[in-house]
């Protein structure tokens, strides 16, 4: 079976979407709209901008998404089995198999990115990576710090990121190396992506959700929140209202998949991030990228 699957934020690169725009009428045409609903020439920044250009979360995040929705648009041999993404990437997914049209998908994606640039301004926050460390470990210690500070994604065994307060998530760097971590890095991120500290934009993108039509989709999205697979659009909205504020338990997404039957994965988008991490929970498994 094979299952698609989607990058989140970070993924990005100059140039990304360029081929695809010069070659495919479709693709163009799909780009030019992704320009008038968001009110600027997002292509110019794909295609010619500059690293701080797509670093702006209003830029990254619809970048992305454009990107990889647009991919699975135009595959001829698009017919997937199930689907998932990475934190944003679940909103490609929910456009790729159908559940929701492109312009709905993107004008999410837009207000989602600009709640979460608002939120991070709240509060000093951030996120770190966590290496080589039992991910129960992980948990217990973050539990065991004062402030906010959890597990926002589970990404393979052996590699989490953390979520929180500045504070807090230095604090627990430091714990965590004590405890054994072969690394607790803290990242150069906007702020605690999936974290309780994201409360503010969930409130404000739950109103854009259930303002926006779902449909059931064409196969099962294995979901964020509890890696498990929907095909209800109810309960996958109200997945993905939890999302922001949730951990992305991808790696046992992943896990679930192969168990349901997916022996061949491809990773639609910016990237590879996500075929290597396929690859680190299964490596009894094919997965390739496409861009």
């Amino acid at each position: 079976m094979k299952a698609y699957i989607f990058p989140g934020q970070g993924a990005q690169f100059v140039g990304m979407g360029k081929d695809i725009y010069d070659n495919f009428a479709q693709a163009k045409e799909m780009f030019e709209k992704a320009n008038d609903i968001l009110g600027f020439r997002i292509t110019d920044l794909m295609f010619a901008g500059t690293d701080a250009d797509l670093k702006q979360t209003k830029v990254t995040q619809p970048a992305i998404f454009i990107h990889s929705v647009i991919l699975a648009k135009i595959l001829a041999d698009f017919k997937p089995d199930m689907v998932a993404g990475h934190s944003l990437g679940e909103f490609s997914a929910l456009v790729a198999a159908g559940a929701m049209s492109f312009e709905d998908g993107l004008k999410l994606v837009a207000a989602r990115a600009n709640a979460m640039q608002k939120a991070c301004e709240k509060e000093p926050s951030t996120m770190a990576a966590v290496l080589g460390i039992d991910d129960l470990k992980v948990e217990e210690i973050c539990a065991e710090i004062d402030g906010i500070v959890v597990p926002a994604n589970y990404n393979c065994p052996g590699q989490l990121v953390i979520s929180g307060t500045v504070a807090a998530v230095e604090a627990a760097c430091v714990k965590l190396k004590e405890a054994g971590a072969r690394r607790a890095l803290v990242l150069q991120v906007g702020g605690a992506f999936h974290s309780p500290l994201m409360e503010s934009a969930r409130i404000e993108l739950k109103n854009a959700i259930e303002a926006t039509q779902f449909s059931t989709p064409v196969c099962p999205v294995y979901q964020n929140v509890d890696a498990k697979p929907y095909t209800d659009a109810n309960a996958i909205k109200e997945n993905l209202i939890q999302q922001l504020t949730s951990p992305v338990r991808w790696t046992q997404t992943v896990q679930n998949m192969c168990a349901d039957g997916a022996t061949h994965f491809v990773e639609l988008g910016p990237g590879t991030v996500l075929q290597g991490l396929v690859k680190k929970i299964n490596n009894g498994v094919e997965a390739e990228s496409r861009q």
